[in-house]
């Protein structure tokens, strides 16, 4: 081997060795992985945006708005055939007109964008900063039809896009 050769193998070699040094030294000395966000006053809750990578990931509780008998039993039914966690079904106190309401605090906010999406954008949402738990409570509505297929599922997540942040909550960290 001629010493050019060899010369511009060391000099690929120091390279290599320099590039890894200062990788692992700024992964070492990063600050940012426990960096707050800017912004976000003490005390504030701590909102989970990220969507569940499916169904199995989310915990429901189907709650009756009309005077129709049985019907949260058979949406829980419906929920729990496309794999959701499911708890017993209620009654609402009150009646709802709307097709859906969805109740959640800030740990189950991108579970309740993916409910959503099952009623194809139409549900109306009600966030309580003080709610604590994952449990999405669904209050199932006079103009509730049915819900979503897969297909419109998908369609309707792509239309909604992702989770927004609801005021005064700041962004867990992901």
């Amino acid at each position: 081997m001629s010493f050019t050769r060899v010369r511009a193998f060391l000099l690929v070699g120091v390279l290599a060795v320099a590039a890894i040094v200062v990788v692992v030294t700024a992964v070492l000395r990063d600050t940012q992985a426990d960096a707050v966000a800017a912004g976000c006053p003490a005390g504030a809750p701590i909102a989970h945006l990220r969507l569940p990578t499916g169904p199995k990931d989310v915990t429901v509780k189907v709650l009756n708005g009309t005077a129709t008998q049985g019907l949260a039993k058979g949406v829980s039914a419906e929920f729990a055939n496309r794999e959701f966690k499911v708890r017993k079904p209620g009654e609402n106190r009150k009646r709802f007109d709307g097709v859906a309401l969805l109740r959640y605090g800030p740990e189950a906010v991108g579970d309740a964008q993916l409910l959503q999406a099952y009623f194809l954008g139409d549900a109306e949402r009600a966030y309580d900063p003080k709610r604590k738990g994952e449990v999405v409570d669904v209050v199932i509505g006079a103009r509730y039809r049915q819900l979503g297929t897969t297909t419109e599922v998908k369609q309707s997540l792509g239309i909604l896009g992702e989770a927004e942040l609801p005021p005064g909550a700041c962004a867990a960290k992901a």
